[in-house]
C-alpha cells in the first residue's frame, strides 16, 4: 500500500503537470494562429489515437482474458465499414447491434 502522503503529493504533482501541458496549448496558443507544420500534424492526432485505444480492447480483451473474440473483430469490420461513409454515429450504432448480435448467436449456438 503506498502512503498517503506520498499518494497526495504524487497526485498534486500529477495535476499541475496536466495543467501545465494543457495550458501550453489554451494559454500560449489560444489568440494566435498556428503554423501550417503544426495544423498540419494535428489533423492526424485522432486518426491515430482512436486505433491505439481500440486495438488492444479489439485484440487482446479483459472479457475473453485476452482470447482473440470473433465477435470483436466482426463488429470492427461492419463499424469500419460503416464508418467509411463518414456517418460515425451510425458506425457506432451498427458496430455495437452487431457485437451484441454476433455474441447472442455465438451463445445461442453453444
Amino acid at each position: 500500500m503506498i502512503d498517503p502522503k506520498t499518494f497526495w503529493i504524487v497526485t498534486a504533482l500529477l495535476g499541475i503537470g496536466s495543467y501545465l501541458i494543457r495550458y501550453s496549448f489554451i494559454g500560449f496558443w489560444g489568440d494566435r494562429q498556428l503554423p501550417d507544420w503544426a495544423q498540419t500534424h494535428l489533423r492526424y492526432v485522432a486518426a491515430s489515437v482512436f486505433p491505439a485505444l481500440i486495438l488492444p480492447a479489439l485484440l487482446w480483451p479483459k472479457a475473453t482474458e485476452g482470447e482473440i473474440d470473433p465477435a470483436r473483430i466482426v463488429a470492427a469490420v461492419v463499424a469500419l465499414l460503416v464508418a467509411r461513409t463518414g456517418r460515425v454515429t451510425t458506425a457506432i450504432i451498427l458496430g455495437m447491434a452487431t457485437l451484441y448480435g454476433v455474441q447472442w448467436a455465438l451463445n445461442s449456438l453453444g
